[in-house]
């Protein structure tokens, strides 16, 4: 479900522009206004939909979550603590009101495991790996873990 912006309510603030992990989203140098250059290329992780103030950019729905013709509204309301997904149909109606809590944390607020972790050695700089990537792939104490070294037996075909 790519984005798209509606030009009457964006104000060219430029939220979607700087959060977008693809940066297929930019700023009309003429009209102001923010439009996804490439709407193929769009991940769908819905972050700047998320980010606009002024629910300027709606999702275009797939057939099985939206019937043609429907229209997907994502808006995000703070005080609620919720994003909710609104799909209506052609005539008006509301179809379906989607509720889920927001789990992302607000601009300028530290990520608090990440918070509290140790500041990495130079040795963990140099590595190629990522920050934490050896504990969460269980790497960390030197070895490749196979499903057998894990005590995992193989019963018709299935590990347990």
């Amino acid at each position: 479900m790519p984005t798209f912006v509606y030009m009457t309510r964006c104000d060219g603030c430029g939220h979607c522009v700087d959060i977008c992990p693809s940066d297929i989203m930019h700023i009309d140098p003429t009209l102001r206004r923010a439009y996804n250059i490439e709407p193929n290329m769009c991940w769908e992780c819905y972050s700047c939909v998320k980010a606009c103030p002024h629910n300027a950019i709606d999702v275009r729905g797939y057939a099985d979550f939206a019937p043609l013709g429907h229209s997907v509204r994502v808006i995000r309301d703070e005080e609620k603590g919720v994003i909710a997904w609104r799909i209506k149909s052609r005539n008006g109606e509301t179809d379906m009101n989607l509720l889920a809590p927001i789990t992302t944390k607000p601009w300028g607020t530290a990520i608090p495991q990440l918070a509290d972790a140790t500041e990495p050695s130079q040795e963990m700089r140099d590595s190629q790996l990522l920050y934490s990537e050896p504990k969460y792939i269980r790497m960390d104490d030197g070895g490749i873990h196979t499903l057998e070294s894990n005590g995992l037996t193989m019963k018709s075909g299935v590990y347990y």
